[in-house]
């Protein structure tokens, strides 16, 4: 496969296996239980984004996780301008790395608003196949994202769900080229392997066949990360996305808990110290 250049890990987040807490936005505009104060859900993305940093993660993902029952692939254009303005106020409080996604999988509005305001990645539920899911049959769409990342003339990382969850492939699920695909067909710079729901890790196994599968390119763990597991999860995956073990009392609707996320970031330190320079700086790349 053709690369123009390799970008590792640790020149994105500053280091080679990086945690990536997730702010769960508030409601926004033509959501269901949309409150009606923007402010509100400003200030509390504010607060949890500096919780993140402070309790010292690598990077930020922000999504519009409330705005349940979700849009399939095309949100409302309300929902991009709320979200571009709750991530620059968030670039204003701290200097992470920041993602963008858009739930269900909107991707090419969270290319968007990535490039505007100078993301570095963007989260895709579904990049390739067709997954069924509780929003209806969804497809992947990488031809268009690509093309239009070309055009926005943006360096964008797109980091891209394998079996993601919540969904079912429409086909017998095959792990190993389902992460091949999702590298080489629909040339995703990293992949994420959850579990099948919210809070649910991935299987040890699976995320051991997805690394080989991925030969090189990054794989993160999607979802179920805690501090009690996170070390395990390490041995197999190059980074993790955490949110609802960082929360108050580990409830996904509560508040980021700075207590937690240094406790989490610690034991995925130790995790590091105890098995040694497992990669080296050239062994996992991000392609552009």
């Amino acid at each position: 496969m053709l690369r123009i250049k390799d970008v590792d890990l640790y020149q994105l987040f500053k280091t080679r296996t990086p945690i990536i807490g997730v702010v769960h936005l508030l409601p926004l505009p033509t959501s269901p239980r949309w409150g009606g104060s923007l402010k509100t859900v400003i200030d509390r993305a504010e607060q949890e984004a500096t919780a993140l940093a402070s309790g010292g993660v690598n990077g930020i993902i922000v999504e519009n996780f409330f705005d349940a029952p979700f849009t399939k692939n095309q949100v409302d254009p309300a929902v991009v301008s709320a979200m571009t303005v709750v991530v620059q106020r968030i670039q204003n409080m701290v200097t992470l790395p920041i993602g963008i996604n858009v739930l269900r999988n909107d991707a090419k509005s969270a290319m968007a608003i990535a490039s505007c305001v100078r993301a570095q990645f963007i989260r895709v539920n579904v990049l390739t196949g067709v997954m069924a899911t509780d929003q209806g049959l969804i497809e992947g769409e990488a031809h268009q994202l690509l093309r239009y990342r070309r055009e926005l003339g943006c360096d964008v990382k797109i980091f891209a769900d394998v079996l993601v969850k919540h969904a079912r492939p429409l086909s017998s699920p095959n792990l190993t080229v389902a992460v091949q695909d999702t590298i080489e067909r629909g040339l995703a710079d990293a992949v994420i392997l959850s579990g099948w729901a919210t809070g649910s890790p991935p299987n040890q196994e699976d995320l051991e066949l997805a690394a080989q599968a991925a030969a090189g390119t990054p794989v993160f763990v999607g979802s179920g990360a805690s501090w009690e597991n996170v070390a395990t999860l390490l041995q197999a995956a190059d980074g993790v996305i955490v949110s609802s073990s960082l929360k108050r009392h580990g409830r996904r609707e509560q508040t980021i808990d700075p207590i937690r996320v240094s406790q989490f970031v610690e034991a995925a330190h130790r995790s590091w110290n105890n098995r040694g320079d497992r990669k080296s700086i050239s062994s996992v790349s991000l392609k552009s």
